[in-house]
């Protein structure tokens, strides 16, 4: 599923795929742990196995990973991102945190809500591990999560 750089980017930070997550997605080292999540999603969202892997913290690797990823690939579509919080995690940091909130459809609509941690080694971000944390339910009248720009009660609140 590929996208134009001018396009807007996966993540949902606003900016364009080619400004935000591409640079990262090709190789080049992400300079926050948030930044790291954002491309991870997106890399989820395009289905960039190694790249999954890749950032994945060597010590946290296993066998079969690369086979629950592909799966997980194949049948989730991914609706949307949502940054809550971030601590630490700036070029400045050896560790940091972001919590945020995936959101998918396999093939009902979801979310991943995790608090997740990142570790930064020889200048390159790695994804640690996570904590799930339970559902966040969207007000009636609040944005739907999966962008359509309609209100959650009229989109996937129904």
């Amino acid at each position: 599923m590929g996208i134009g750089a001018a396009e807007r980017c996966p993540c949902h930070s606003g900016e364009s795929f080619g400004d935000c997550c591409q640079p990262y997605l090709l190789g080049k080292a992400t300079p926050t742990a948030e930044a790291l999540m954002r491309s991870r999603y997106t890399a989820y969202h395009q289905g960039n196995i190694d790249y999954l892997i890749a950032t994945h913290h060597p010590t946290q690797r296993y066998a079969g990973q690369r086979a629950a990823i592909a799966q997980s690939v194949a049948t989730t579509t991914w609706l949307g991102l949502r940054v809550m919080a971030t601590e630490a995690g700036l070029a400045i940091d050896s560790k940091g945190v972001v919590e945020f909130i995936a959101y998918y459809q396999d093939p009902r609509p979801g979310q991943i809500h995790e608090r997740s941690r990142f570790v930064r080694q020889k200048q390159r971000w790695f994804y640690v591990d996570g904590d799930a944390l339970p559902p966040v339910q969207p007000k009636r009248s609040d944005p739907c999560w999966c962008g359509s720009g309609q209100k959650y009660k009229a989109c996937h609140g129904r």
